[in-house]
């Protein structure tokens, strides 16, 4: 099984391999791609179905593998080169720089060579909108080269981590097995044994590391964390929270868990799911903005409703 992240790398990668080897096999090209044949064809499937914005049968890629034959057509605008607006260049950028302040990234010179090039390809107008925005990878002084440390050394660390939800510090100990990236921060990835589980932990939010001399030896059944929809996975416990949203914000159903999801109409949805918190609810809902609602609990709506409009208060005080 592969999911979306890794096929539509696959199926950019497919598509002009394709183009470049007319009259390829079936056999040769799975063996390219390291898939089985059954795989390929689901993948040549799929591209069947993409092409140009209007769907027609002029604008969709035509592609068939008769005889074992694979025959690619009408997919000429993929080798068009790439042309960014100035948004996508400007969130390119950012993301770089958030990456190129990371204390392992730093020292290369590989990616300032790239975000230069960027912005000459970009032009002014993405750089200076991306200039604007202030890179902050914030962690602890001196936890991540000491949860690093562990790391290459094999050895357990003792945390002090504080829990926003409850508001306190608590001691941990925790194997450490990996860090990784993920809705925009750093987290430590290990085996607690508070927990007696894995847990993903913020570094910002650590408070103090130390390096224990015992080595790091997570359990077998310590696997780990997926990560690619999101940290967060919602508890039985967590607040019941529903909402309404508007076609242009059924983004919500796509990102993360739910519990119920109802069509109204006209493109709208309401979305039942559990919310860790209620400052998560407040950022979600000032991202979705008039393009979606809390209905329940209602307390909750009047947080929103509040914190929205002293958002709306600054725009109007502003010079």
């Amino acid at each position: 099984m592969s999911g979306a992240a890794d096929r539509l790398p696959r199926l950019l990668a497919l598509v002009p391999y394709l183009m470049s080897h007319p009259g390829a096999q079936v056999g040769e090209v799975a063996q390219v791609f390291g898939l089985s044949e059954k795989q390929l064809i689901d993948d040549l499937q799929l591209v069947w179905m993409c092409g140009l914005p209007g769907h027609t049968p002029g604008d969709l890629i035509d592609v068939s593998w008769d005889g074992g034959e694979i025959v690619i057509d009408n997919a000429d605008t993929i080798a068009r080169p790439l042309r960014l607006g100035i948004d996508e260049a400007s969130a390119l950028l950012v993301a770089l720089r958030m990456i190129g302040a990371m204390p392992e990234v730093a020292q290369g010179d590989a990616l300032p060579r790239v975000v230069a090039k960027l912005e000459q390809a970009a032009g002014a107008g993405a750089a200076a909108v991306s200039n604007q925005v202030e890179i902050d990878v914030d962690a602890t002084p001196d936890a991540l080269p000491l949860v690093r440390e562990a790391l290459v050394r094999g050895r357990r660390v003792s945390l002090r981590y504080y829990v926003p939800g409850r508001d306190e510090v608590t001691p941990r100990e925790v194997d450490p097995t990996r860090l990784v990236m993920a809705d925009g921060r750093t987290y430590l990835e290990g085996w607690c044994y508070r927990a007696e589980g894995m847990r993903l932990f913020r570094l910002d939010r650590v408070m103090s590391v130390e390096v224990l001399d015992v080595p790091s030896s997570p359990p077998a059944e310590a696997e780990p964390i997926d990560v690619t929809q999101g940290v967060f996975r919602p508890s039985p416990t967590d607040r019941l929270v529903e909402l309404e949203v508007t076609a242009a914000g059924r983004w919500v159903a796509e990102y993360y868990p739910y519990e119920e999801a109802t069509e109204l109409g006209e493109g709208r949805l309401r979305i039942t799911l559990r919310a860790r918190d209620d400052d998560w609810v407040l950022k979600l809902m000032l991202r979705l903005g008039d393009t979606g609602r809390v209905v329940s609990p209602e307390s909750l709506a009047e947080k929103v409703r509040a914190e929205a409009g002293r958002a709306l208060a600054l725009y109007s005080s502003a010079p």
